[in-house]
Parts: structure tokens; C-alpha cells; sequence
């Protein structure tokens, strides 16, 4: 039989042992090493509780409270130990130096297009139009038929057009020009009407310094009773001169579209264009809504008049900016666009 004394002396020796390589540990590996070889189902403090049957009756409640005890005490400097290496693990290898100075984070901001098209809408809205809008994928209805574009205008092949499907009845392209929404809108609305539509369109061109196959249009349409071209040149002037400034000049030039009678081209001139090398640089295209336009939207001639114009969001950018090149925008270098 093991002697109450022994037995005591040897719980403390273990205990003390178990503390070194708790506190020795120096990873959590380690130290779960350390905790099994005491704690264990193995460890030391299993083997001790074992012996507490050959004591004497009268020594074991002495010698257990003794192993409890040691195991509280085991089982706190293991808690304390585990924290303390939790937190070495998980701080970077690296200390940081708090004297540093700080590093800002990068901002992101809004895209040139998307800056030019706000500013855009901005400016028509102070003149009491609403922003439309449609879908991409059109069909050749709305996008030709409904504004009077003859069935062999070139604009309707399929060089020029981006067809997505084949087949008798209305065929499904991409829309070459948002002038498919005014369509809709006026199909749907009673007069008077005063929209502007911007939106992404679709042409085969080949990319190149002032050409890419997909690229940002806008256009307006005004709809009322005694609409002149006084109406259009007025709201042209307005919206340009807002766009790039106050010493801007138009010039309207007679031109065709198949969709207004009398068409226009704009050009402007202004001191950054004259940096460029040239005198005039043609801006947008125009005129007063067709006749047969407005028969096939169900509007009276006789009764009512409007305007029309679109241009590219990308062009007016170009020239805000100084910028040279079209593709510039869609290749998303963020070298570039920091600079916006």
C-alpha cells in the first residue's frame, strides 16, 4: 500500500513538471503535447488518480484533493498559456511600425462618360425634359420602319447592323441609335413631349481613334403645338454652351436624315478646337420630326410639330477632356481613369 505521503509528494512534483512544459511551450502544438502528457487520458494526473485505491481509506479524500487541485491549477495556466500563444499566432510576422505614416485608401469616382452623360441630363432637365428610356435589343420597327427609313438604306444592312436572329416578321437587332425610344415613347404618350434618351448603342465599325462598335448616344425630342427651328437652335445653344462653355459658336449646315424634314448638321467652334488644328468640328445632327414619323406614332401633322437631335456622349467627352483617342474609355486602365 502507497503511503499518503509519498503520494502527495509525487502530485507535486508532477504538477510542477506539467507547469514547465505548459509554460515552456512555445507553439499550440506544443502546448497540446504538454496538456495531454498531463491531462491526458494517458497523462501523469490519470496515472495518479489511479493510485488513490491503494491508499489507506482515511488518506484518499487528502490525496484526491490534492490532484483536484492540481489539475485546477494545470488547467488555468494551460487557459492563460493557450490565449497567449492564440494571439502571437495570429499577429503578422512582421511587427508594425505605428510611427509610420498613415496610407490612404483610394477613392473610386465615376467614369468620364458617366460624369459627361450626369452633366448632360443636367442640363435638359433645367429645360424641362424628362429622361426615357428602352431596350437594347430592338427590332427593325422601331429602329428603321417607324422612322421612316427606307427599306434599302444602307444603315440597314447587315455591314452595319448587328442582326440577332433571322426570319419573316419584325427581325431582332442591336439598336444603331437611341431614336427607337422616342418611337416607343410617343407610341405610348399623348403630346406634348419633351425627352431625352441616353443610352448605349450598336454599330459594325471597326475600332479606331473616334470609332468603336459600342458607344454612348443621346437624343432629344420636343413635341408641342408651334415647335419651330428658332426651338431647336435655342435648346442646342442652351445645353452646348453649358457643356463646354460660354465662347462656343454653332453653326447648323442642311444635311439628310430620313427621320426629320429639315435636317441639320451641327459643328462648333470654340478656342480648344482651334488648338486642335481646326476651325469648325461637326457635333450632333438634327432637324424637325418628319411627317411620316408622326403618322406612324399616330400624331397629327397638322397639328402638332417637334424637333429632334442626337450626338455621341463620347464625342462631347473627347473634347471636355482633351482626349484623343476612343478607346481610351472602354479599356478600363486605371491609370487613365484616376485622372476623371
Amino acid at each position: 500500500m502507497i503511503s499518503g505521503m509519498s503520494l502527495l509528494e509525487r502530485i507535486e512534483s508532477v504538477k510542477q513538471a506539467a507547469l514547465s512544459e505548459l509554460r515552456a511551450a512555445g507553439e499550440l502544438p506544443a502546448l497540446e503535447r504538454a496538456k495531454g502528457a498531463a491531462l491526458g487520458a494517458e497523462g501523469s494526473f490519470t496515472t495518479l488518480m489511479k493510485e488513490l485505491g491503494s491508499l489507506a481509506k482515511e488518506l484518499r479524500p487528502v490525496a484526491g484533493k490534492a490532484i483536484n487541485a492540481a489539475k485546477q491549477e494545470l488547467e488555468a495556466i494551460l487557459a492563460e498559456k493557450r490565449a497567449e500563444l492564440e494571439l502571437k499566432s495570429s499577429l503578422p510576422k512582421d511587427p508594425t511600425d505605428f510611427s509610420l505614416p498613415g496610407r490612404r485608401r483610394a477613392l473610386g469616382q465615376l467614369h468620364p462618360l458617366t460624369q459627361t452623360t450626369t452633366d448632360i441630363v443636367r442640363a435638359f432637365r433645367r429645360l424641362g425634359f424628362a429622361v426615357a428610356d428602352g431596350p437594347e435589343i430592338e427590332d427593325d420597327y422601331h429602329c428603321f420602319d417607324a422612322l421612316n427609313t427606307p427599306a434599302d438604306h444602307p444603315a440597314r444592312d447587315s455591314q452595319d447592323t448587328f442582326y440577332v436572329g433571322t426570319g419573316p416578321g419584325k427581325l431582332p437587332l442591336l439598336r444603331t441609335h437611341t431614336s427607337s425610344v422616342q418611337i416607343r415613347v410617343m407610341e405610348k404618350q399623348a403630346p406634348p413631349v419633351r425627352i431625352v434618351v441616353p443610352g448605349r448603342v450598336f454599330r459594325r465599325d471597326n475600332a479606331d481613334a473616334t470609332h468603336n462598335p459600342t458607344f454612348q448616344q443621346i437624343e432629344g425630342l420636343y413635341v408641342d403645338r408651334g415647335v419651330t427651328v428658332g426651338d431647336l437652335k435655342g435648346t442646342v445653344a442652351e445645353v452646348f454652351q453649358e457643356l463646354l462653355g460660354n465662347d462656343v459658336k454653332l453653326r447648323f449646315r442642311p444635311h439628310y436624315f430620313s427621320y426629320t424634314e429639315p435636317s441639320f448638321e451641327i459643328d462648333f467652334s470654340s478656342p480648344l478646337v482651334k488648338k486642335m488644328g481646326k476651325e469648325w468640328l461637326e457635333i450632333a445632327g438634327c432637324g424637325m420630326v418628319h411627317p411620316a414619323v408622326f403618322e406612324r406614332v399616330g400624331y397629327d401633322p397638322e397639328v402638332w410639330s417637334g424637333w429632334a437631335f442626337g450626338f455621341g456622349i463620347e464625342r462631347i467627352a473627347m473634347i471636355r477632356y482633351g482626349i484623343n483617342d476612343i478607346r481610351l474609355f472602354y479599356e478600363n486602365d486605371v491609370r487613365f481613369l484616376q485622372q476623371f
